[in-house]
């Protein structure tokens, strides 16, 4: 399995920007569809946005035109950068890297308040 470390996380203002990092330990990044989730207190995880080894791209609805997700091959890393955020996208946020097996991130936290 690919050890997976994000970063980034923090507390936020409503209509802020934040931008989180996800790490992976693996020569062989590019060939692992990754994403993000996000788990907020007493809800199920959820899929934010995800994007695959060619870099096609999907968002949930509650992030689209708000959130993008990007991949940096030579770098092994993965980002999100989310612009508008708003006090419901206060959650622990997860890095998800499939190929063969599914691996996850310890998560970092997001809150959004003022």
């Amino acid at each position: 399995q690919v050890q997976l470390v994000e970063s980034g996380g923090g507390l936020v203002q409503p209509g802020g920007s934040l931008r989180l990092s996800c790490a992976a330990s693996t020569r062989i990044f590019r060939l692992y569809n990754m994403g993000w989730y996000r788990q907020a207190p007493g809800k199920q995880r959820e899929l934010v946005a995800a994007i695959t080894t060619t870099g096609n791209t999907n968002y949930s609805d509650s992030v689209k035109g708000r959130f993008t997700i990007s991949r940096d091959n030579a770098k092994n890393t993965m980002y999100l950068q989310m612009n508008s955020l708003k006090p419901e996208d206060t959650a622990v946020y997860y890095c998800n890297a499939r190929r063969i097996r599914t691996s996850w991130g310890q998560g970092t936290q997001v809150t959004v308040s003022s």
